[in-house]
């Protein structure tokens, strides 16, 4: 049950080589092309434009061009390991990474991929986030970051210094403007830069686990999520946090802003949660399993698309 999980937040601890060039096409190791690719683990999705980019194991990337209702394998994907995030700076122009030390570009709405980064094989980056200036930073565990601040051309390492743990898991990056970024590590570590990743503070939440997530909110304000149902929102830019009540105790690895206002959270064990609509007040959705859900998207028609251990399913969000 706790597989996908396990596969996203493993690590071994390699020192990153240098970039190696973009290469044009999948010529080696490229993603398997299943017959049943949407009952694979997936872990990350991403609006490009009106489409549906849809990331996990087995370099498996799941396009969809009507709100989910229908599929399609991307065939171009030089990857065969766990795609662990996917971020689109507008409907052409993505990035995702994986395990492998691998990061990702894609140009044409997620319909082909190349290499633009490669790392040391060991090395797991996670999570990829770019500002609306073309600034980016990919961040992974064991304290791995890179910085770009060209649009993704050149890549370069980037140091998340802070408290007695050099090298802790960067689990999630985001962006809540031009220059700011906010990272949640292991061990409740928040970073935080509002100068493009030149700079970073550094405080700790109450919360001994790690925090998988976070996003940045229509009204301002940022949330991130964790071990135990754990959830903490900023209302000033991420300067100080403040707990809220999420009603479960399950991990909570993913939350989405509905077009209502309201949030919908996701994570281990079924977990599915929605607030009323001043993002207050979480109410379960009941499942008929208990797998684990990852992430989410809000779709037509009060639906949720979740993304987890089984593939793909949808939640009616209506009481």
């Amino acid at each position: 049950m706790k597989r996908l999980l396990a596969a996203i937040f493993a690590a071994w601890i390699m020192v990153p080589a240098p970039s190696a060039a973009a290469e044009p096409a999948c010529l080696r190791d490229c993603a398997f092309m299943a017959p049943l690719a949407t009952q694979a683990p997936l872990v990350a999705a991403a609006r490009a434009g009106r489409r549906i980019v849809a990331v996990g194991d087995y370099g498996v990337i799941l396009l969809s061009d009507d709100d989910g209702t229908t599929w399609r394998q991307a065939r171009n994907v030089p990857m065969t390991n766990l795609i662990t995030d996917v971020v689109f700076r507008d409907e052409r122009t993505g990035w995702a990474t994986g395990h492998g030390g691998t990061v990702l570009v894609t140009e044409d709405g997620g319909e082909h991929w190349r290499q633009a980064y490669r790392a040391d094989p060991d090395i797991v980056p996670m999570s990829v986030a770019f500002d609306p200036t073309g600034v980016g930073m990919v961040v992974g565990a064991y304290g791995f970051a890179l910085r770009t601040t060209d649009g993704g051309k050149t890549w370069n390492k980037a140091l998340l210094d802070g408290g007695d743990i050099a090298d802790r898991h960067l689990n999630h990056v985001f962006t809540f403007g031009p220059g700011a970024f906010i990272v949640a590590a292991e061990s409740g570590a928040i970073f935080r830069t509002v100068d493009g990743g030149l700079s970073w503070t550094f405080q700790e939440l109450p919360i001994k686990g790690s925090l998988w997530y976070g996003t940045a909110l229509s009204d301002g304000s940022l949330m991130v999520s964790g071990m135990g149902g754990r959830l903490f929102r900023s209302d000033d830019r991420g300067v100080s946090w403040r707990e809220v009540a999420s009603g479960t105790g399950e991990s909570i690895t993913g939350i989405v802003q509905l077009p209502s206002g309201a949030l919908a959270l996701v994570g281990l064990g079924g977990t599915v949660l929605v607030s009323g609509e001043d993002g207050r007040g979480f109410r379960a959705v009941p499942r008929p399993d208990r797998a684990t859900y990852a992430a989410a998207l809000p779709v037509a028609k009060d639906n949720l698309l979740l993304f987890g251990s089984g593939g793909l399913a949808k939640a009616a969000l209506s009481k």
